[in-house]
């Protein structure tokens, strides 16, 4: 196996998957690529007039007046960016492999502040906030540029308020509708054409995916799906609710003499990319029986997994049987009949599997300075898997 530091050439390549610039873009297009031109200049000091609050770029400060914003936030995986599997890898690589590391930050910890150090000399920052760094994706990393806020268009559509602007607290808002576009996600959930790639396909595809799609089509955004009504919670493959509703799932009993006989199908109905769209998740169909004590019956189990599998060290892709929208997959399940036995039919995901794998051997070959946060996050990807479907036929 390669060297763990796996993760950092993967992000490495989405550092600069932001889709080049040609002449001619739209204002959309022209503000995104400013707006996440990486690495992310340092705030530098904040105007005189503005208080200690106005100048933090703490998701509390920010929370003082945006309480939902925050509350949602502190939900998200956003918001756990930074999390225990992250921050246990970059513990070595820091020093082992510091422009790795700092490139993973692009997407993990995007703010100058965030970075203990320089990414063009690697001296250490003197605008490095420790207080930061472990918030993820914070609120300043969308919405801050050299203390200026950048946000949505009002509900109602309008781009400028009423009242001049140094009367509103931190200068108000500059509002544009690249906050409602799937462009301002791009930056972070596509690589570049000539990213990392295995049997000719993009490691992480999921912006050309939606653009493809009919979802994109028909005019529906990232945004509409993963912050409804403007919430900021992200949901996504962690979240059982989220998953069901993207999902068309059907269990189908066929008439057969001397058997149980059943076809379960699901279907990516509502999902506007692949599903799922990365390398880490799987989806497991399962069809078995079970005795009247619950117990599954030996050699019973037939199950098709939904994923993309690939080797831990990303050398090879193992399968690809991921659903693109529209797409379905079934198990069609014939077994003998027997007393007192029900058929089991479930759908279950299992938002982290790449990662469970991938822990279990960084921290056999030994993990460093990182090895209490790996086994911390080696639990939690053990207890992410949750079942969206589940139904039993009788069987006797």
């Amino acid at each position: 196996m390669r060297s763990r530091a796996w993760l950092a050439w993967t992000l490495v390549a989405a550092a600069g998957c932001a889709v080049p610039l040609a002449s001619g873009r739209g204002p959309v297009e022209s503000f995104v690529a400013r707006h996440w031109r990486a690495p992310l200049a340092p705030q530098g000091p904040a105007p005189a007039r503005f208080s200690a609050l106005e100048a933090s770029l703490t998701p509390e400060a920010c929370g003082t007046c945006h309480p939902a914003q925050l509350a949602d936030w502190r939900t998200s995986t956003h918001a756990a960016a930074m999390g225990p599997g992250v921050t246990g890898q970059l513990a070595e690589m820091l020093s082992t492999a510091p422009r790795s590391a700092l490139a993973c930050q692009h997407c993990h910890a995007p703010l100058a502040e965030q970075s203990p150090l320089r990414p063009d000399t690697l001296a250490m920052n003197p605008d490095f906030d420790p207080a930061l760094r472990g918030r993820g994706i914070p609120c300043a990393a969308c919405h801050v540029r050299g203390h200026e806020r950048f946000g949505p268009p009002g509900r109602d559509g309008s781009l400028a308020g009423t009242a001049p602007r140094e009367t509103l607290p931190h200068g108000g808002v500059t509002r544009t509708p690249a906050y409602l576009a799937s462009e301002f996600c791009r930056d972070c959930h596509q690589f570049a054409p000539d990213g990392y790639a295995l049997e000719g396909k993009l490691l992480q595809d999921t912006y050309n995916e939606w653009k493809a799609s009919r979802f994109a089509a028909a005019g529906v955004q990232c945004q509409d799906c993963h912050m409804p009504d403007r919430r900021h919670t992200w949901r996504g493959i962690h979240d059982r609710t989220m998953v069901r509703s993207g999902l068309t799932i059907q269990l189908e009993r066929e008439v057969a003499e001397g058997e149980i006989a059943a076809t379960l199908r699901v279907r990516n109905t509502g999902v506007g990319h692949a599903f799922p769209t990365y390398v880490t998740p799987l989806v497991v169909l399962r069809a078995e029986m079970v005795d009247g004590g619950g117990r599954v019956v030996t050699g019973s189990r037939e199950e098709h997994v939904i994923g993309r599998q690939v080797e831990l060290d990303l050398s090879r892709e193992l399968t690809d049987t991921r659903l693109l929208p529209g797409a379905h997959a079934e198990v069609r399940y014939r077994r003998p009949r027997q007393a007192g036995a029900r058929a089991r039919f479930s759908v279950l995901v299992f938002p982290d599997a790449f990662y469970t794998a991938f822990y279990e051997v960084v921290l056999r070959q030994g993990a460093g300075r990182g090895a209490a946060q790996i086994e911390e996050a080696l639990a939690a990807t053990r207890r992410s898997w949750f079942t969206v479907f589940s139904e039993e036929l009788d069987a006797g």
